[in-house]
């Protein structure tokens, strides 16, 4: 599935996380009557779509984000897409734990 169509179902990756609207959506900072909103089909502005890409499929805690990591994500994730990929899965890997 790609990137784009995922983010256009939202209600499927919630599903998939098994996580309620209101644990879904407030991790983005989203009300859970406005999530359910773009569950229904009303379009997600841009930034919204992002947020949802970065904290629910890329996995990132937004608390704990820097601009800066940001940054540096995107230029590696261009630059060097293999280690990015590389680099991801050795985190997945990483059995959740915090380092």
């Amino acid at each position: 599935m790609r990137m784009q169509d995922m983010i256009a179902s939202p209600r499927e990756i919630r599903r998939r996380l098994g996580l309620n609207q209101e644990e879904f959506w407030t991790r983005i900072g989203v009300t859970q009557s406005g999530g359910s909103r773009y569950e229904s089909g009303r379009t997600m502005p841009k930034p919204v779509r992002e947020l949802l890409r970065l904290v629910h499929i890329e996995g990132i805690e937004l608390n704990q984000a820097r601009g800066r990591d940001f940054e540096v994500v995107a230029y590696l994730k261009h630059a060097n897409p293999r280690l990015y990929r590389r680099l991801s899965k050795a985190a997945r890997g990483n059995n959740g734990h915090k380092r």
